[in-house]
Formats: structure tokens, sequence, C-alpha cells
């Protein structure tokens, strides 16, 4: 199972960056991210095609919320030609989506709040610095069952 979702991170004075990613529920892995000056499809679309060979046609499962990205027509044709299994948040229920939520409130939490961001660069740099840690080197209940086996 596949989940999606973009943020909002501000920068400078009044500046706006936006990360999607897109998180292997299974693996509990970010596996496509994308930092982006616009909250836009161009983002989304450029955030999907990163997971173009994790997709099994007609199995996967990809899970979103209603954002104006996950109900365009880019997304319904890249639904349409990987034959993803579309799942969608129902309205006023973001609790569907709790899990890529969650990362993304982690990530603001700590990293993001414990410092003041002048450039979009610096903010990307931290994002990326912080995906892979999530990824790699973060404690996990997996991690200590892999301890224990």
């Amino acid at each position: 199972m596949l989940l999606t979702d973009v943020t909002e991170l501000k920068y400078g004075k009044t500046c706006k960056a936006y990360l999607s990613a897109v998180l292997d529920y299974g693996e509990k892995k970010i596996i496509a991210r994308q930092v982006s000056k616009r909250n836009n499809n161009q983002l989304v679309e450029d955030t999907v095609v990163q997971i173009e060979d994790e997709i099994i046609s007609g199995e996967t499962l990809f899970h979103s919320d209603r954002g104006f990205q996950y109900t365009s027509h880019f997304f319904k044709a890249f639904v349409d030609k990987h034959e993803l299994i579309r799942s969608m948040s129902r309205v006023g229920k973001c609790l569907d989506n709790g899990p890529m939520e969650a990362i993304s409130s982690t990530l603001k939490e700590e990293v993001y709040r414990l410092k003041t961001y002048d450039r979009f660069e610096e903010l990307e740099v931290d994002i990326a610095r912080y995906i892979d840690f999530y990824n790699n080197e973060r404690v996990t209940l997996a991690m200590g069952l892999k301890i224990l086996a």
C-alpha cells in the first residue's frame, strides 16, 4: 500500500515550499519525494513518476486525500496507465491518510520548527537529510524484532 500527500513549509519572510512524498506503508519508507516552490499538479507528477518501477499493475493500492492534485486529469491517467487500485479519503475524514500525515508532522517537529529557513535550498537539504534518516536510521519496533530474531 502506498500513501501520498503534499505538505506546506514556509521559508524566508513570505515564501512557501511544498513537499510531495509517497510512503510505502508496508516498508515504512518514503520511496519518492519532491520539493517545490509551487503546489501544483507538476509537483505531484514529478513525485509519482519516481515510483513507476515499484508499481505492480492491478495489485498496488495507492491512497491519497482529495487534494486537487489527486483529482486531476493527470493523476487519473497515471492511475489508469499503471492499473493502480485507487483509494481516497472520504470528505472531512483526514484520518484515512493518518500515517502520511504523521510523517509530515514528525518532520515539522523534529527538523523544520527547530530552525529558521531563509532560503529554499536550505530547507530542501534538511528535508532530504530527514527522509534519509527516516528511511535508514530511525529506531522502529521492526528493528527490535529483527534484533531478537
